[in-house]
């Protein structure tokens, strides 16, 4: 066999290598805050921030809310968070289609921890790219909007192997697409054993109960760890 007169360096796994390394920073940030961070990815059109602003609204009362903002050249989403009563931060990926853990470190120091309680990363609109990217966060939430179709878990497995909680969104219009609802829980059951899935309409608000206290649940223990370690 002939010896190879030039090297193959395989980029892709040193990339993901330095992301985890840039990850676990993360972590031990927000652990040290005490701060509950998702990570909200969604395709585009999928209803994240219109999910967000009804969000923040239901909890400002009670939590002080944080959010990044990733596109790859816009601000209109981070104008309407503000607006909604949220802290937040725009970032631009710069042609990327996704963040990774050292653009959402760079986030987070930007926009500040010390007045937090609970921060949201709104990821760029993708169902590929944001997936193989673990950027640090507490918990990874996923949007599926009924206009999708509910084949979306066969199409782009990895997405919702990776996802902590799924929500079905849009079910306002689920009488006009042939979107299964149970049929969308078996796929992606298969998939991940170990997430939960809630259908919820981001315009009229339905389900939104059980979203917020999947979330209130979630921002306590974190608060909770903060109570025991003094």
């Amino acid at each position: 066999m002939n010896k190879r007169e030039y090297e193959i360096l395989e980029t892709k796994e040193n990339i993901l290598a330095d992301n985890d390394i840039s990850a676990k920073r993360v972590r031990e940030e927000l652990k040290k805050h005490k701060v509950f961070m998702v990570n909200l990815m969604a395709s585009p059109g999928a209803g994240k921030t219109t999910l967000l602003v009804r969000t923040i609204k239901a909890l400002k009362d009670r939590y002080r809310i944080g959010v990044m903002e990733a596109d790859v050249d816009s601000d209109v989403d981070t104008a309407a968070v503000v607006k909604a009563g949220a802290k937040a931060i725009q970032l631009h990926t710069g042609g990327s289609c996704h963040m990774d853990a050292d653009m959402t470190m760079r986030g987070m120091t930007a926009l500040g921890l010390d007045d937090l309680d609970v921060l949201f990363l709104e990821n760029v609109g993708n169902l590929v790219c944001p997936a193989e990217f673990d950027v640090g966060a507490t918990k990874k939430v996923t949007i599926l909007s009924v206009p999708e179709g509910d084949d979306k878990p066969l199409k782009y497995p990895l997405m919702f192997e990776v996802t902590d909680l799924l929500l079905i969104g849009k079910m306002d219009v689920l009488p006009v697409f042939d979107f299964d609802v149970e049929r969308c829980k078996r796929y992606v059951g298969k998939l991940n054993d170990h997430i939960d899935v809630l259908p919820l309409s981001q315009k009229t608000g339905e389900g939104f109960e059980a979203w917020i206290t999947w979330l209130e649940k979630q921002i306590e223990m974190v608060k909770g760890e903060k109570n025991e370690s003094h």
